[in-house]
């Protein structure tokens, strides 16, 4: 029997009996009166098939998505209306625990007790009380908060295919951020994979951080009625530490795309008319639902980055395009970067972010961001040029732009601290001043000399070798006034096929690592 929940011991007087098995969905037959929507129905074996009311029908029939495995259920057993929603704890005990959807814990550890719960169907924050700030959250990733910050309160997705590094990217978000977050975290798991959750458990652990962090999971094995609420009950435990605790939130769902999936699921078993692409036609109003309690108020904020898997790598998918609505920040993930090595393989052109904006990051962050995509951009539109004819047939300044271009592209790239035993590099968290000031100094061609390798895998650019072995930054220290490389210009910038055999050799080992 489900442990813990509210109704086990009130008073029974709605009991009704199945009248229909189709597969998570159940039919019920109440004689007296209907439970409201949302209520938590019990039947089986001592109650332990849990289902939750999602209509009702003429004749007296009720009819519910099961959130637990229906095997054994006949035709005839006996319902039991338990008068209440799916609650789940909150407060300070649950830090550190792991929880299903049910708010049962599931880390092998004692069960909770006289702890206070609360429905995971909540209404949203209202707009009086609300309230905006712009203000950037850093993530320690070069790539991120230099092109794409974040904001603290703020929402920001994580969109690629199939392999790209969602889950890696997220795990040393988590890595960077947890650790020096002064609020509560809150690592939420939809449809992914045991394997995945508990190697984040003991990450986790390891880091020391477990003490201020809830997880809580609906896995892959799991119906899809679970796997759709988790998210809601992930964010009943966020609303509890914003508006009671006073405590900012920062809040991880892994993967948003298997909660739209799973709300497909649970349509199609209702037997709703599917729209376009074959998703639910309220795929709107569930995004909707489910973004719009992220929010802040007077008393906290709650931060969330989410993962986003893209179905075949297309983001005109409905999926993709209803979340992108909700967004403050959009990381796009590109396969083409992830097979050329370059980690993060975040795509400079495509993310976006509403904070990249003189008035909110500075004048210098913001003309050095626009510089670097610009460079990037010309980059991209001379490629057929260089394919066709060649580096050389190029004009002198765009060849500069070629050089700019590839060596921002490899400074762009960081070792992550939770690939390390993949990869051989030892992890790097950079602050956002030094990967403004890396990114400046290359775009004046301070580094037009040297090998596009010395920029690859870096934290800070002062971590380049010099020729004699020594950290650049140590050179500097020691001669402050020191020249530039005697290396003449035109010799020092190696053609395009050179640098890209080199540099595919260079890059090989540590992308298949980090992929």
């Amino acid at each position: 029997m489900l442990q813990g929940q509210p109704g086990k011991n009130a008073e029974r007087t709605n009991t009704g009996h199945v009248s229909a098995v189709r597969g998570s969905v159940v039919d019920v037959i109440f004689p007296t009166r209907f439970p409201p929507l949302h209520t938590r129905l019990e039947a089986g074996p001592e109650g332990g098939v849990v289902i939750e009311v999602v209509s009702h029908h003429v004749g007296g029939i009720v009819r519910g998505i099961a959130l637990s495995q229906t095997r054994g259920l006949r035709r005839g057993d006996p319902v039991i209306d338990s008068n209440d929603m799916i609650r789940v704890p909150v407060g300070k005990q649950v830090l550190g625990r792991m929880f299903n959807v049910f708010g049962e814990t599931i880390d092998e550890k004692e069960e909770l007790k006289d702890v206070e719960r609360r429905g995971i169907h909540q209404q949203s924050a209202s707009i009086s009380r609300r309230v905006t700030a712009a203000e950037i959250f850093e993530t320690g990733i070069k790539a991120i908060d230099l092109l794409t910050p974040l904001e603290r309160g703020g929402k920001a997705g994580l969109f690629g295919g199939a392999g790209v590094g969602k889950t890696v990217l997220i795990t040393e978000l988590i890595n960077n951020t947890v650790g020096k977050h002064e609020g509560v975290s809150i690592f939420c798991g939809i449809g992914e994979r045991s394997r995945e959750a508990e190697e984040l458990y003991r990450d986790i652990q390891e880091a020391g951080v477990l003490d201020n962090t809830v997880m809580i999971f609906g896995q892959m094995n799991e119906p899809p009625g679970a796997r759709f609420l988790v998210g809601h009950a992930a964010l009943t435990m966020a609303e509890y530490f914003r508006d009671e605790a006073k405590q900012d939130v920062l809040l991880l769902i892994d993967n948003v795309f298997r909660f739209v999936q799973a709300g497909s699921e649970v349509s199609g078993l209702l037997g709703k008319m599917p729209s376009r692409v074959g998703y639910q036609p309220t795929l709107s109003t569930e995004i909707a639902e489910l973004q719009e309690r992220i929010s802040n108020t007077a008393t906290g904020a709650i931060t969330s980055i989410q993962a986003v898997y893209v179905p075949a790598d297309d983001f005109t998918d409905p999926s993709a395009t209803h979340i992108f609505a909700h967004l403050s920040a959009s990381i796009i993930l590109s396969r083409k970067r992830a097979s050329e090595g370059l980690y993060p393989a975040v795509d400079p052109l495509r993310s976006w972010s509403k904070m990249l904006t003189p008035l909110v990051v500075g004048e210098r962050h913001y003309m050095v961001a626009q510089e670097a995509r610009r460079t990037l951009a010309e980059y991209e539109e001379l490629k057929d040029i260089i394919a066709m004819l060649g580096l050389e047939e190029l004009s002198q300044e765009d060849r500069q732009v070629v050089n700019r271009a590839r060596r921002l592209e490899r400074f762009l790239t960081q070792p992550f601290v939770t690939t390390e035993q993949f990869t051989g590099h030892r992890g790097r968290v950079v602050n956002l001043e030094d990967a403004i000031d890396g990114c400046e100094r290359i775009l004046n061609d301070e580094f037009a000399g040297r090998s596009e390798s010395d920029l690859y895998m870096l934290g800070k650019i002062g971590e380049i070798k010099s020729r004699s072995g020594a950290n650049v930054q140590q050179e500097e220290e020691q001669e402050p006034n020191n020249a530039q490389p005697d290396q003449p210009e035109d010799s020092a910038r190696v053609p395009e096929a050179e640098h890209a055999g080199k540099s595919d050799e260079d890059t090989g080992a540590a992308g298949r690592g980090n992929k």
